[in-house]
């Protein structure tokens, strides 16, 4: 064998430097992406300890129980989870390609020839052979075409990952949806209440001849309108149950019951997140595992335009006795090695290295162009969280004054104070209740900003990447 490989060295290697791209350009492994020491948007205040687990930065005990519910229970996460392991097999695969092929095989038969009146001849015979290929991974490409295909499952692995965190988000969305929906059946049933009490005062007026039948109508008008939006709410409330219930893998039916506080945001975001918290985010390890498996694909496509060399070996026994056929005394056996080189094909090799050096390149700038959104949803986040929380400030002054000018509407009305008029009363109602609903919808919004932030992020404020 070591004569064999000294004799095969020098056409080897001529053969290699002629196969060989002449520019020599190589693939890259990695990409490499300059980021900033801190978030602009939360690069003042003093530093605090980053929390460990977003779920905790809630309060809601129910909805971390769903959440974790979700991610045992959701079918389409299941389904990724039986996917990845069918991708986990494809690495015993391309492992193996690099390890000789054995096979056997073992035969039996009996014939039997007529001769007319004379008796006839019968015969057995008795067969076994084997067969061995092993293609000498002289290049590394092999080699390189298993580590692509690890970094595959890794890849997968990022994926399914990221699809937990995303189960995980869009679950705790969904109770914060449902019980903002609950919030907004409860007030429009105090709509209600409130509208109907104007009207029996409207009413009480009328009957004095102190306002007129416009008056009633308009009363009867708002208490007709809340009627209405009173079921509307209801539906949207059962609408968001069946919602969180699909993703709880249980039956939508829309009766899924919520509570009437929405979760508390006691704390702000943490002031000086590293940027490094990006490089856990498993969308971007996806896209970092795939840049290193187009990378070896590629050097792989380059060491194919090299000579391959395969050693083969065969053996076979044939005998009319079994006893015979098994003994090693009468095999017939055969080793062999071949040195094979494309000498031209049309420039399909090289075309093939060509393409798969440029599909390197176009990982290296999605994965730049993922790293850049994942800044934006970052900074954006930051940014809208500010903004909401100085909107919810004057926001509770405008719910407090809403308030308090719909009850002195009502107090002037009912003591007959003149200038008082029933659309005051109309307009305060009015005004309290979109001040109201505002609220209630700003606040939710504040919680799945604050939970986009998480998901931009990739967890929570602390935990780094293993």
């Amino acid at each position: 064998m070591r004569r064999l490989l000294l004799l095969l060295s020098p056409s080897v290697l001529l053969l290699a430097s002629c196969a060989l791209p002449e520019n020599g350009r190589r693939p890259a492994g990695e990409a490499a992406i300059d980021l900033p020491s801190l978030w602009k948007e939360a690069s003042t205040g003093q530093h605090e300890k980053i929390s460990t687990g977003w779920l905790a930065e809630f309060q809601d005990h129910r909805m971390s129980n769903l959440v974790r519910e979700a991610v045992r229970k959701n079918n389409n996460l299941q389904s990724a989870a039986y996917r990845l392991r069918s991708t986990r097999e494809s690495t015993i695969t391309a492992r193996a390609a690099r390890l000789p092929r054995i096979s056997a095989n073992g035969t039996t038969s009996r014939s039997h020839a007529g001769l007319g009146p004379s008796p006839g001849v019968s015969s057995r015979s008795y067969g076994l052979s084997f067969a061995a290929s092993w293609e000498i991974d002289v290049w590394g490409r092999l080699r390189n075409l298993d580590y692509a295909t690890r970094a595959d499952y890794q890849a997968a692995l990022a994926d399914y990952r990221s699809a937990q965190l995303s189960l995980a988000i869009n679950t705790a969305k969904s109770w914060i949806n449902l019980t903002e929906s609950q919030q907004q059946v409860e007030l429009a049933e105090q709509t209600l209440t409130d509208f109907k009490k104007s009207l029996s005062l409207i009413s009480r007026r009328h009957r004095e001849a102190l306002l007129r039948a416009v008056d009633v109508q308009f009363g009867r008008n708002n208490v007709a309108s809340a009627e209405r939006n009173l079921r509307s709410q209801i539906l949207r409330r059962d609408e968001a149950a069946r919602a969180l219930q699909l993703l709880l893998g249980r039956y939508p039916s829309g009766e899924l019951k919520a509570t009437s506080n929405l979760p508390n945001l006691k704390r702000q975001v943490p002031a000086g997140l590293p940027s490094q918290l990006l490089a856990r985010r498993p969308d971007l390890a996806a896209g970092r595992a795939r840049i290193y498996a187009s990378a070896q694909r590629a050097n792989a496509a380059r060491k194919d335009l090299l000579p391959s060399l395969r050693l083969t070996g065969s053996g076979s026994n044939g005998s009319p006795e079994l006893r015979s056929a098994l003994d090693p005394a009468y095999l017939t056996w055969s080793i062999a090695s071949s040195l094979a080189q494309t000498v031209y094909q049309g420039g399909a090799p090289s075309a093939q290295a060509r393409a798969a050096l440029e599909r390197n390149r176009a990982a290296i700038h999605e994965y730049t162009q993922s790293v850049l959104q994942a800044f934006r949803e970052v900074e954006s986040a930051l940014q809208i969280d500010h903004s909401l929380r100085e909107q919810e400030r004057f926001l509770l002054v405008e719910v407090d004054q809403a308030s308090k000018a719909q009850s002195a509407a009502e107090r002037d009305l009912g003591l007959g104070i003149e200038g008082s008029s029933v659309l005051e009363i109309l307009e305060s109602q009015r005004r309290a209740v979109n001040a109201r609903g505002t609220l209630i919808r700003l606040r939710n919004q504040r919680l799945q900003n604050r939970l986009d932030l998480h998901l931009a992020l990739g967890g929570d404020y602390e935990t780094v990447e293993d």
